[in-house]
């Protein structure tokens, strides 16, 4: 089994989206039962909440659904659980850092990281601006969401 945390700043908008993007993808990859995956913000704003009503709307039309997802915050216990700690942008990955037990650092990485077909470092927080934010970020983590993937198959799933 490889575990996979999604992590920004609130647990609401980016990283409920591409778990349930990230499973989606491992679903389709006929994976699921091998990759565990969750979602956590740095912060406790809204521990407890659902998503955001535009990510699940979003989510919705694309055929994924976030309304059984609820938001909490990383713990540097889940450098221990996860074996990959996803940060949404570099901000986020900066509070990890700091978050991040000794001898954990390699399970950091950023999202983009993985996307082959975009060049940003960092998926944008999409919770002050209009709709369209929140399409740009679904295709942005579903970019990623396959190389990430890829990468995991090629790294940990390998026959």
């Amino acid at each position: 089994m490889v575990a996979v945390v999604f992590v920004c700043m609130g647990n609401i908008c980016r990283s409920p989206t591409a778990e349930g993007v990230f499973r989606q993808v491992v679903g389709r990859a006929g994976l699921d039962g091998r990759v565990d995956v969750d979602s956590a913000g740095t912060h406790a704003y809204h521990v407890g909440e659902p998503p955001d009503r535009r990510s699940q709307a979003v989510a919705r039309e694309r055929g994924i659904d976030l309304s059984g997802q609820r938001a909490r915050k990383a713990t540097p216990a889940d450098f221990e659980r996860f074996d990959y700690v996803i940060a949404m942008d570099g901000h986020n990955l900066r509070d990890l850092q700091r978050l991040c037990p000794p001898g954990r650092a390699d399970r950091l990485h950023r999202l983009m990281d993985f996307a082959p077909q975009h060049r940003e470092r960092d998926v944008p927080d999409p919770y002050y601006g209009g709709p369209l934010g929140f399409d740009m970020v679904f295709d942005m983590i579903e970019d990623a969401s396959e190389g990430l993937l890829d990468h995991i198959r090629i790294h940990h799933l390998a026959p």
